[in-house]
């Protein structure tokens, strides 16, 4: 079965960093684009950041600057650093995968609660 699971929330103080981890299970990790994606309580869910499997990053205007996606082949994870977290950044974020051809993100893990208190 193809998944994906996420680990590394938690509670942090504003200013504070935590780094999130993503584990995929299959055979096609290395030929997937990969993402994180939050959902904060009450909100729509919105694109935090994404690479492809060249390599090459994307961010969300709000994380740009302050979080890192990066990604290890070798070990079928995806990771995001996350830098100078505030309250805004409170969130459950979620890890998803596609191929490069496909237009929306159809594998999703369960997601990992962000809490940055004040």
């Amino acid at each position: 079965q193809v998944q994906l699971a996420e680990s590394g929330g938690g509670l942090v103080q504003a200013g504070g960093s935590l780094r999130l981890s993503c584990v995929f299970t299959g055979s096609t990790f290395s030929s997937r684009t990969l993402a994180w994606h939050r959902q904060p309580p009450g909100n729509k869910r919105e694109l935090v950041a994404a690479i492809t499997r060249g390599g090459r990053s994307s961010y969300g205007d709000s994380v740009e600057g302050r979080f890192t996606i990066s990604r290890d082949n070798a070990k079928n994870t995806v990771y995001l650093q996350m830098n100078g977290l505030n309250p805004e950044d409170s969130a459950v974020y979620y890890c998803a995968t596609k191929f490069p051809g496909e237009a929306a993100y159809m594998i999703w893990g369960q997601g990992t609660q962000v809490t940055v208190s004040s």
